[in-house]
């Protein structure tokens, strides 16, 4: 099982939300309760296509170096 942020937030009587860590989970729900089934339904869905990359569960750096060949 992994540990995602949910937030959210009320637009009219629905309440939206989207996982922080996993760019474009996004879902609605009439409650909070349903917000998140429904945003756990949309991650799952996401998994099934394997061209889904998640991000890392730590910081990645990047920094350019030069290599003499």
């Amino acid at each position: 099982m992994r540990q995602f942020t949910l937030e959210y937030w009320k637009d009219d009587d629905w309440y939206v939300g989207r996982l922080k860590e996993v760019p474009g989970v996004f879902s609605q729900g009439e409650t909070l309760e349903e917000l998140e089934e429904n945003v756990k339904d949309a991650y799952r869905l996401m998994m099934e296509d394997d061209t889904v990359i998640l991000p890392p569960m730590h910081a990645v750096y990047q920094k350019e170096i030069g290599v003499d060949i």
